[in-house]
């Protein structure tokens, strides 16, 4: 199975999981540096969009999905009394893929990537390991899956591109009981979702202009319409997650470096989670990735380089008109002014 060709991964978050369970699957020898000395099982929930499910298929993870995702199917955009404005297009999704959006836990999805790895014959994952010269790594091949404050992409882009605040906060949770009411409302300046992600449970997110307690993250939405309060209510506030919205900016130039460097998911393009999509590009950034170059030509010195100009060609583009597209939802949906904002989602099918 091996080619003799070496590849170092930074980070062992979803993005890097994946692309080092592909490079195994294509032959190559993985290492796999992680700067936590363990991984935790900490998030809520990852919507998995049709093209991100078949990569998960092809890196040979379709039973995981088949068992523990569960289908989104029928979601509402609402005004904070409960009016539903509009439908999300679900419907539409699933019809014109064959299939519907998932949603998967994120612990149970880094549980799978860890299973998937181990039977690959194994990567090699070192915990602790915090990088300070990328340009030292001993490796045909280096990607950086290490997040929005990637060390590879520093070393190698430098810092022209880098994180950048939005100024807004995000809290995430998951309530310990079935809402049965799904999709997201939206406020002046805030919104709150909710989608199912098991038996018993409902994923929730939040995001306000400011909120550092979570005391003032419930009077955010006091008097929002049911089931809102009784899920911040009812939810133990240490079990929350709150952190600073942030992305990339500006939008790289390529994903690729120095004929040996590539980067994935946030490393490359961190993005709002206004469309769900982080897990999704990070995945469909692994698949490319190794599968670009599994070939026989990329086996080859001279191959290499452009088996990552091909990836840089599949995805850049794609992944950050994801990002863009993002930004701008949340832009929209987080409109000081919501007036004209909700008459327009009117308009949209399912409106009200």
């Amino acid at each position: 199975m091996r080619n003799g060709k070496k590849a170092v991964v930074v980070g062992a978050g979803v993005g890097g999981l994946a692309t080092a369970i592909g490079l195994r699957r294509a032959g190559w020898a993985v290492a796999v540096l992680e700067g936590r000395t363990a991984l935790e099982r900490y998030g809520t929930a990852f919507g998995i969009h049709p093209t991100a499910q078949s990569a998960l298929e092809r890196l040979g993870l379709g039973e995981v999905l088949r068992e523990h995702a569960v289908p989104y199917r029928e979601a509402r955009i609402r005004r904070p009394d409960g009016t539903v404005l509009a439908a999300l297009p679900l419907e539409r999704i699933e019809r014109k893929a064959g299939r519907p959006e998932l949603l998967i836990s994120r612990p149970r999805l880094i549980d799978a990537l860890l299973a998937a790895l181990d039977r690959t014959g194994g990567a090699q994952i070192v915990y602790g390991h915090r990088l300070t010269d990328p340009a030292d790594l001993e490796a045909d091949l280096v990607v950086g899956a290490d997040g929005i404050n990637s060390a590879v992409r520093t070393a190698y882009f430098g810092r022209t591109s880098g994180p950048r605040a939005i100024g807004s906060v995000a809290w995430i949770g998951i309530a310990g009981f079935e809402t049965g009411l799904y999709g997201e409302t939206w406020g002046e300046g805030r919104f709150f979702g909710m989608t199912p992600v098991g038996p018993g449970r409902t994923n929730w997110y939040a995001t306000v202009p400011e909120a550092t307690t979570a005391e003032a993250l419930r009077d955010a939405f006091a008097g929002w319409h049911d089931p809102i309060p009784r899920v911040l209510a009812e939810t133990d506030p240490a079990t929350w997650i709150r952190y600073e919205m942030r992305h990339l900016y500006p939008a790289l130039p390529a994903f690729v470096a120095d004929g040996r460097v590539a980067l994935v998911g946030d490393a490359a393009h961190a993005m709002t989670p206004n469309l769900g999509q982080g897990a999704c590009t990070a995945l469909l950034d692994a698949e490319a990735l190794a599968r670009a170059v599994a070939g026989s030509a990329a086996a080859a010195p001279a191959g290499l380089p452009a088996a990552l100009r091909a990836y840089d060609a599949e995805r850049r583009r794609s992944a950050q008109r994801v990002a863009f597209g993002s930004r701008t939802l949340h832009r929209f949906v987080t409109a000081r002014r919501p007036a004209l904002r909700d008459a327009l989602v009117g308009l949209l099918p399912g409106g009200a």
